[in-house]
């Protein structure tokens, strides 16, 4: 009972045992595994793994680039686009809070369907971007960027009011408070939201193939209307996703012990 109990629990202390840990994932990996070649097994469906994924692995490796691609840039745009957001809100101008304000709530009102149509064909024909991948990016960016702008802005708001009075008190500077004191604090806080919010950017990514943005998820369905075999390509298109969203993850917990300090 006691070995059971040492292999199945985790303990009271925060003590990792490395051969009850890849015992406990393996043991839940072939568990997983099981059901579903077991759900995979139970239907009568020719499967052509080999024959899908050698013909068209070009195909899957274009449309895999430019998710990426499409991502990184769109990652990036919207923390810039979320920080200037916040710095909006917690300007003193009243216009460019009231902007600021207004812009996110309806950028996190409107759906993104929406807003790809409204900004690609309305704004972008008016300001004549007519490059479907940069209205693309830009589209992520910012609608992202309202999302990212509350997770920062709620970061920057859980920090204590008395820590801020005792930088005063010190004779810190805004821009020293912010660098030692609020920075650090809000960057493990912020971490687990951000990260969550930039793996669905990287799945709502897929929303631009309707302005024939030859994504992964594009590129996918193309395949599937000529080989007829949507397990398959779906399974793949799952995978490669994956592939995409797991390294964020790993980022994220390891900035929040980067940046884990003690009271």
């Amino acid at each position: 009972m006691r070995i059971l109990k040492t292999i199945f629990f985790k303990p009271e202390k925060e003590t990792e045992n490395i051969f009850v840990k890849w015992f406990n994932i393996i043991l839940v990996t072939i568990i997983v595994l099981g059901i579903f070649h077991f759900a995979f097994s139970s239907i009568d469906y020719p499967y052509n793994w080999r024959g899908i994924i050698i013909k068209y692995r070009y195909k899957f490796i274009l449309g895999f680039k430019m998710t990426l691609m499409i991502s990184v840039f769109s990652s990036i745009s919207s923390f810039i686009v979320g920080a200037l957001l916040v710095l909006g809100q917690k300007g003193r101008f009243l216009p460019t809070y009231y902007f600021s304000k207004g812009f996110t709530e309806m950028i996190r009102g409107t759906p993104l369907i929406v807003q790809i149509y409204l900004f690609y064909y309305v704004i972008g024909t008016a300001f004549g971007i007519n490059n479907r991948y940069v209205m693309g990016i830009l589209i992520m960016g910012i609608f992202s960027g309202a999302y990212v702008c509350e997770i920062l802005r709620s970061g920057i708001e859980s920090i204590d009011k008395s820590q801020l009075e005792t930088a005063k008190a010190l004779a810190f500077t805004k821009f020293q408070t912010y660098r030692y004191i609020i920075l650090p604090q809000v960057t493990k806080r912020v971490m687990p939201p951000l990260a969550g919010q930039f793996a669905s950017l990287i799945k709502d990514s897929s929303l631009l193939s309707i302005i024939a943005v030859n994504e992964f998820t594009k590129n996918v369905q193309e395949v599937d209307s000529l080989t007829f075999s949507p397990i398959e390509n779906y399974c793949i298109l799952a995978v490669g996703y994956l592939v995409l969203t797991y390294p964020i993850s790993h980022l994220s917990k390891y900035l929040e012990r980067r940046y884990s300090y003690g009271n």
